[in-house]
């Protein structure tokens, strides 16, 4: 299903659509995808929300990842002979996350779902509109169920300080698998911001171009702001690893070792050269009988659609 589109200011970034060296191809424009559910943000909760998350109420937000416990607790999960953790193929059982410098394109984002306050982590993507940020699809619906409010992009975040500003959403916008089915194979979101003193969001902090369709099993760089023990969501976190598929859950998501906790979701993986690379997934989710496993949806047709729509 999809509703109008406030209108916003569009740019053209250039070199959005690199081919890699590896030859995998940054996604070009498709037709936009009818079964993608677009939510028009109200202009008076748009300008409300650029204003409305102080560093306190930032610091009170709560980690998104509970909003996906529901979804994770259905999987058909398969405990582990003589309760040890399942490791991913190649993989260290825990592989710790190291702290990295902030990215100016990667931040958290601070939204409202049932009048409670979530945080999440997200990244500023190649677009049409210049404007579009990716997250997890529990980090703007609750999947199923209502779109968030008062939903704010803080690129380079670094212990409370917002150095770029707050961006507002928009629109917000998820694969209808996610937002009327609440199935974690499409738990991916993206946001359409507004634009600030003229300037869209990638002219400001730049953009990372988007792939999919690709092969699995590639290896990726997994971005994040963990907030849950031991880390306190201040700094951004960095994992690298070759991703696996679930073998407790049977999702079509990938696995990668790294124990970033909750506040990480939505924070993007790149395959390439760290953050410079090109984002081909999400942090979604992980196992308790898994323990330091991260997985992130594999980016096909369905997930494409949905950026699609918010780009143009």
């Amino acid at each position: 299903m999809r509703r109008s589109i406030q209108a916003i200011t569009t740019a053209t970034i250039a070199g959005a659509m690199l081919a890699l060296g590896s030859g995998m191809a940054v996604a070009s424009p498709a037709p936009a995808d009818p079964d993608v559910d677009a939510f028009s943000v109200p202009a008076s909760e748009t300008a409300a929300a650029a204003t409305a998350w102080s560093p306190e109420r930032m610091q009170a937000a709560l980690p998104g990842d509970e909003l996906v416990l529901d979804q994770i607790d259905e999987l058909s999960t398969t405990a582990a002979p003589d309760g040890e953790a399942v490791t991913v193929a190649g993989e260290q059982p825990v592989l710790q996350a190291t702290r990295v410098d902030p990215v100016s394109h990667i931040g958290k984002v601070f939204f409202t779902i049932g009048g409670v306050d979530y945080v999440c982590s997200a990244n500023s993507v190649a677009s049409a509109n210049g404007s579009t940020v990716s997250t997890a699809g529990h980090c703007l619906n609750e999947g199923p169920g209502e779109f968030a409010s008062e939903f704010v992009f803080v690129p380079a975040y670094l212990d409370g300080a917002a150095p770029y500003g707050q961006w507002p959403a928009v629109e917000l916008v998820a694969p209808t698998q996610w937002t009327d089915e609440g199935d974690i194979d499409h738990d991916t979101g993206f946001a359409v911001v507004a634009s600030q003193g003229g300037r869209t969001l990638a002219a400001t902090v730049g953009a990372s171009g988007v792939a999919f369709n690709q092969s699995t099993g590639l290896g990726y760089t997994l971005y994040g702001y963990p907030a849950a023990s031991p880390f306190d969501g201040q700094t951004l976190q960095q994992c690298a690893g070759t991703a696996s598929r679930d073998r407790l859950g049977g999702t079509t998501s990938q696995g990668v070792s790294c124990d970033m906790t909750g506040g990480s979701s939505g924070g993007p993986w790149f395959v390439g050269s760290g953050s410079s690379g090109v984002q081909n997934s999400v942090n979604s989710f992980g196992y308790d009988a898994q323990p330091g496993v991260m997985y992130g949806p594999y980016w096909g047709s369905v997930i494409q659609g949905a950026y699609e729509e918010a780009q143009a």
